[in-house]
């Protein structure tokens, strides 16, 4: 059985490694795919962490105290999947490595999160990965603080990131590391791939940063110049990082790409591309390996199997449990069914009535305010709510009544300052959704969100809960002008496939349109939000029911309507006032409000009819955003009235009276519509 004691002096060990190299050659062979060089070169890291120090069980990926490990070079894939299938994950047999890249299989190009599945998150896209562990690790660190009592520890694990060079080259690892030191990640411990090799080749050209001083800079501990093919090095080096307490710790191991190819390795010719069969074969004979393809040797699988650990692991940590609840019964069932990501037994109750209440109180404001008067009303049932803003806190009115922040001196809060770091913040808030026990949102103005871009796009595609709050939604903030006002971004969101895309008109959608983000639980939801104020709607309890259903008849009259108006947010209210005009010259108008076009087109086609009748072919649609989108809606002889163009600097009035978004206007264009 593999442990620490043996390790120093122990040859076995390099052939401990070198099951994950053969695994890795021969799967990225048999695809004719894929990156062999970085888990050759990683294997010694991979095979020391793994064996060691890692805390898991393969038995049950979803424990909730098990060490989270983050693959952020995500290209060296079968690293991950030669580690599951060795260490005894029964989703990735032999057969799911056989097949790596294949339609169909687990083993896909770059390692994708599934729910209850022992990969973290979906990698790839590099940084992104390590910006996942320092979220995983604030996550640890805040439950730890709301939920351990003296002599009771039931959050107490660890977050690894392995990353290579290309993970620090990118800008999003600035911004989570520097967020990382500064809130004392103590239990993240980041392994730097340090091989000196990207797909260009050398990268002495191109990326000659003093990595160990940046990293110092930002209050980690760093681990210089460990031999990373040396396991009693990497393990010295592990265990000083694990004494740290208050630093995050970035240990630097200095590998060889394609370690064992006598040919190819510490070259870019490993990277990205099979090394071929004769390669291969010189390999095994460098290595002393002499199995079969995709065979591991029975002594070999023996030390690597950790199901008996793992169940060892867990069990122990099982009891500390069953002690902890008997003292502290009714945090024990809150950590678990945050844990599970269950709602409060009463939340329907709850929510209807902080509904009902917000429409009571009719407020007409900006529906960034509504939006903060929704978590107000919501916050208190929701302990796991934990959110923040890139450092617009007081323009996105993103902390409530009950947000408490964190430092890193004192985690035991639900607020995060993440400062001028939108990437980052989107990809740490995916993180801590990731770990379990936190329901992140964030905020930030609309127009930034193209800062974020690529980790929105991460929650969309692996189906996570990720609230995103953008406020300041169009040419309406008025005097900043063009740079801030945000024309194709809303679309853009609603472009993308599983994010769900809400503006709102005022008070009563948002705290719906929060409803249904709190409540998703199988993707991102974007709230789309004003800064400037806008009128309460009057609203029966059925249109209020049917918000939720992300279009609805908010205005109607009698018989079939001659004209459809369709607006969203802002506009809504301009609609309304078009439709008052046509209706004291004697035209029927009906107005919907389309808050959600996403949830809108997933509604049953007699709903969808019911909203928008077929007959009715003289529409019009007003949002303050480019037009392409809102074709389908307005149809052959409708009309869009929209922003195809950049904005202005001047007050909102005038700009909306420039470009169209006036009641004349827009009675003009239905007119001309009606002709």
């Amino acid at each position: 059985m593999s442990n620490k004691a043996t390790r120093a002096g122990d040859p076995a060990r390099r052939n401990l490694a070198n099951a994950i190299r053969a695994l890795s050659m021969d799967a990225v062979q048999a695809a004719n795919s894929g990156h062999p060089g970085a888990p050759m070169g990683m294997a010694d890291m991979a095979e020391v962490l793994w064996n060691d120090y890692l805390q898991h069980n393969p038995a049950n990926p979803e424990w909730a105290n098990r060490d989270r490990f983050v693959l952020s070079n995500g290209h060296g894939s079968m690293l991950l999947y030669s580690l599951l299938h060795l260490t005894g994950y029964e989703d990735f047999s032999i057969d799911q490595l056989r097949n790596f890249r294949q339609f169909g299989y687990r083993t896909a190009g770059h390692p994708e999160y599934e729910p209850g599945g022992p990969i973290e998150t979906t990698t790839g896209p590099l940084g992104q990965g390590l910006s996942n562990g320092v979220g995983m690790a604030m996550a640890e660190k805040m439950l730890a603080a709301e939920f351990n009592r003296p002599g009771h520890d039931i959050v107490d694990h660890k977050t690894w990131v392995f990353l290579g060079d290309g993970c620090l080259m990118e800008g999003i690892s600035h911004e989570t590391c520097s967020l990382a030191g500064t809130l004392k990640l103590g239990k993240l411990i980041c392994l730097y791939d340090d091989n000196n090799i990207s797909i260009d080749g050398e990268v002495g050209g191109w990326f000659t940063d003093d990595t160990v001083k940046r990293f110092e800079a930002y209050g980690w501990q760093v681990v210089a110049d460990v031999d990373g093919h040396d396991s009693a090095a990497i393990a010295t080096a592990i265990d000083q990082a694990t004494a740290a307490t208050d630093r995050p710790t970035l240990i630097c191991c200095k590998t060889i790409i394609g370690f064992g190819s006598p040919n190819k390795q510490g070259t870019a010719a490993t990277h990205g591309a099979p090394l071929g069969d004769e390669e291969i074969a010189a390999a095994r004979k460098e290595l002393g390996w002499d199995a079969a393809p995709f065979e591991i040797p029975e002594g070999i699988a023996a030390d690597w199997n950790y199901k008996e650990r793992g169940a060892v692991l867990e069990s122990t940590w099982n009891e500390t449990f069953a002690a902890y609840k008997s003292e502290h019964s009714k945090l024990a069932t809150e950590f678990e069914r945050r844990m599970a990501g269950n709602l409060p037994a009463d939340w329907n109750d709850f929510a209807d009535k902080a509904i009902a209440g917000i429409d009571a109180e009719g407020a007409s404001v900006a529906t960034r305010k509504a939006s903060l008067i929704a978590l107000n009303a919501f916050a208190p049932a929701l302990p796991e709510m934990a959110g923040g803003s890139a450092d617009l806190t007081g323009s996105n009115l993103t902390k409530h009544d009950g947000s408490v922040p964190i430092s890193g001196d004192d985690a035991a809060g639900n607020y995060v300052w993440f400062g001028v770091r939108e990437f980052g913040m989107t990809a740490i808030c995916n993180g801590m959704r990731l770990h379990g026990g936190w329901l992140p949102y964030s905020g930030t103005f609309l127009t930034f969100s193209d800062y974020s871009r690529n980790a929105l796009r991460m929650a969309a595609l692996m189906k996570i809960q990720n609230v995103l709050v953008f406020t300041h939604d169009s040419i309406g903030l008025g005097e900043d002008g063009p740079t801030h006002q945000p024309v194709e971004h809303t679309a853009s969101l609603r472009l993308m496939p599983n994010m769900s895309v809400w503006r709102p008109c005022d008070a009563v959608e948002t705290a719906v349109a929060w409803r249904y983000a709190i409540e998703r639980q199988d993707g991102p939801t974007s709230l789309i939000l004003t800064r400037q104020g806008l009128p309460h709607q009057a609203r029966s309890a059925e249109q209020i029911s049917d918000i939720a259903s992300g279009g609805y008849v908010l205005k109607d009259t009698d018989g079939v309507a001659d004209i459809i108006f369709i607006a969203t947010g802002s506009e809504l209210a301009l609609a309304v006032s078009a439709s008052e005009a046509l209706v004291a010259d004697g035209i029927k108008a009906r107005v919907v409000s389309m808050p959600c076009t996403d949830v809108f087109d997933a509604q049953d086609a007699a709903y969808r009819e019911s909203v928008l009748p077929a007959a009715v072919t003289a529409r019009v649609v007003i949002e303050a955003g480019v037009t392409a989108s809102w074709w389908r809606y307005a149809g052959p002889t409708g009309q869009v009235i929209g922003m195809d163009r950049f904005g202005e600097s001047a007050p909102a009035e005038e700009l909306f009276e420039h470009f169209g978004f006036s009641t004349e206007n827009v009675v003009a264009v239905a007119k001309n519509v009606l002709k």
